[in-house]
């Protein structure tokens, strides 16, 4: 007797990352879907063969169908975005050419303070999950306020996220100290936990806006609830200098210092290391955000990711927020990444084609603690699928798909996306929700901060 699928998903490539097997990549492949997960995967004949029909006994002209036939396509697993603040996509472009510090101090935080909501949130969550998702990123990690409001936006585009709640030691419209904050990110944990699509974290900021008593704080309600720890971490040559100032030592050091690295933590950026600080990240198992297009726009400078990986350190890739990117697309930053290691490090052969699409892939999943659930092709895991059309002028020839994924590919190029089983971009639309509607309330949102928060100066 046959085994039931409710769909038999084909494709000329199907790029599985699953670390067990070896990562095989099977030409003419099939996965099969059965209630959210993967039930199978290999050649298209051996699924074929185990399978045969698809949901309600339907053929293979059934429901897989809605994945056309498989020539020239590549499934491969979700995308994997490890750092963003998917909100920041109101603030897309509005105040460009400027260094981190006086980014945020002057612009950002003074917009922020001025506009954020629930309604802001919700609206921007929607635009930001539409972009990802058209982009075949299918789980990202995000660092904000007001996240429970954002997790509506996210369960209604059908899109997986690691919210952090962010911790500060100053006040915003969020919380007025310290105990507040705390306060309002364990009831989103508690309402949260356990979630399908969501999982909670806690975010302190970065070293230099959450002090040791917040840092410490933090590191104990993660082990409580068993939840990721988001940071920023040794951004900026600033930031180096003000914790030496501050702390007398360097941030990987001070952190260190407090005891509050360890696996559960998923640093970002990391650019200003020094060998030291690399080791005691391998060491504690602290996996670490590598946002290149964001380091490069703030000038911020070169991550030392290729020398990370090289000390057992696990690299993830993230788009950083659009407000500094200036956009969510983990194809360009797979890319970027790449071609940015090997000049720095004077190794062609630095950042390979397949070590980036594990990094956007599986390990960005390890990094947030679902590697379990997701980030690889593999029986048992989440169905959290990418399918791109490879008819592409870019695209043609084809002798080595990873270098076509890191080095070719682009949004445009994602024709299909699936989460959790369930099909949330069909032919480049989104399925659940209108897209239309979601654009005209970013666009009202830019009118009403143009008119009223937007200096001539800064446009």
């Amino acid at each position: 007797m046959m085994d039931k699928a409710d769909y038999i998903l084909r494709a000329e490539y199907v790029v599985t990352m699953d670390g067990e097997a070896g990562e095989p990549v099977f030409r003419d492949g099939a996965v099969a879907v059965k209630d959210g997960t993967i039930a199978g995967v290999g050649p298209e004949a051996d699924i074929e063969k185990r399978f045969g029909i698809g949901r309600a006994g339907q053929d293979r002209t059934g429901a897989g169908a809605d994945w056309g036939d498989g020539r020239l396509k590549v499934i491969l697993p979700g995308f994997v975005n490890t750092h963003t603040h998917a909100p920041m996509v109101f603030l897309r472009g509005l105040a460009d050419d400027l260094p981190l510090k006086e980014w945020l101090e002057k612009h950002v935080w003074p917009m922020e303070d001025k506009w954020l909501g629930p309604e802001f949130i919700n609206d921007a969550t929607e635009l930001a999950c539409l972009e990802m998702l058209k982009a075949g990123v299918t789980t990202y990690n995000d660092m904000y306020f007001f996240e429970g409001d954002a997790a509506g936006a996210v369960a209604r585009l059908g899109m997986r996220a690691v919210l952090g709640a962010g911790i500060v030691d100053f006040p915003t419209r969020v919380a007025k100290n310290t105990d507040e904050y705390f306060e309002r990110a364990e009831e989103f944990i508690g309402r949260f936990l356990g979630e399908e699509l969501i999982t909670p974290s806690i975010a302190p900021h970065a070293p230099y806006t959450c002090g040791p008593e917040g840092q410490k704080r933090a590191a104990l309600m993660a082990e409580k609830y068993d939840i990721p720890v988001h940071m920023h971490l040794s951004e900026t040559k600033w930031e180096v200098g003000e914790i030496q100032r501050l702390y007398g030592k360097r941030p990987v050091d001070f952190l260190d210092g407090l005891g509050v690295l360890t696996s559960r933590v998923i640093a970002a950026h990391c650019v200003w290391l020094d060998d030291g600080e690399i080791e005691i990240l391998a060491k504690r198992g602290v996996s670490v955000s590598h946002c290149a297009e964001s380091n490069l726009k703030l000038a911020s400078g070169f991550a030392p990711a290729a020398k990370m990986l090289r000390a057992g350190v696990k690299i993830t890739l993230g788009t950083d927020g659009a407000a500094s990117n200036n956009d969510l697309n983990i194809l360009g930053e797979m890319g970027t990444a790449s071609k940015l290691q090997k000049t720095v490090s004077g190794d062609p052969t630095a950042m390979d084609a397949r070590s980036v699409v594990r990094m956007a892939t599986r390990w960005g999943a390890e990094a947030l603690g679902l590697g379990g659930r997701t980030g690889s092709i593999s029986e048992g895991k989440s169905a959290d699928l990418v399918m791109l059309d490879l008819d592409k002028p870019h695209l043609t020839p084809i002798y080595n798909i990873y270098s076509h994924l890191v080095h070719s590919a682009r949004p445009s190029d994602v024709q299909h996306v699936m989460v959790a089983g369930r099909p949330v971009i069909k032919d480049g639309r989104l399925t659940n929700a209108d897209e239309r509607e979601i654009l005209e309330k970013a666009r009202m949102w830019g009118k009403r901060i143009s008119q009223e928060s937007v200096s001539k100066q800064v446009l």
